[in-house]
């Protein structure tokens, strides 16, 4: 069993549903609303699968991180979402959160 692809499965699934809540349009769009339901699901699943081996607080720490650190790229790169110094920061800071708690997660195991 691979947790970690189970856990970049669930980061891709998870910021491809999030990303299609905004092109669902309230859920009055039926593809992006099946993309939001369809992404999620498999997000969750693959997240549960990988938890089997990965201790909970890191492999939520990553999912979340990475998660919201490439949403926010989609929504610049897709979206057209302004893009500036502060949110350049926060993503670094994002990511630089993540490796930190991988990190302190293989000294405690």
């Amino acid at each position: 069993m691979y947790p970690y692809a189970f856990l970049a499965i669930a980061i891709v699934s998870e910021v491809f549903g999030s990303s299609m809540l905004k092109g669902s349009n309230g859920f009055k769009r039926f593809f992006p609303s099946l993309g939001v339901i369809i992404g999620m699901g498999l997000a969750f699943y693959c997240l549960s699968i990988s938890l089997m081996t990965i201790p909970l607080g890191t492999a939520y720490a990553i999912w979340s991180g990475i998660g919201t650190a490439l949403t926010a790229l989609v929504g610049v790169i897709v979206y057209k979402e302004s893009f500036n110094l502060k949110k350049f920061i926060g993503l670094l800071l994002i990511i630089g959160g993540v490796v930190i708690l991988k990190l302190a997660a293989g000294d405690s195991q």
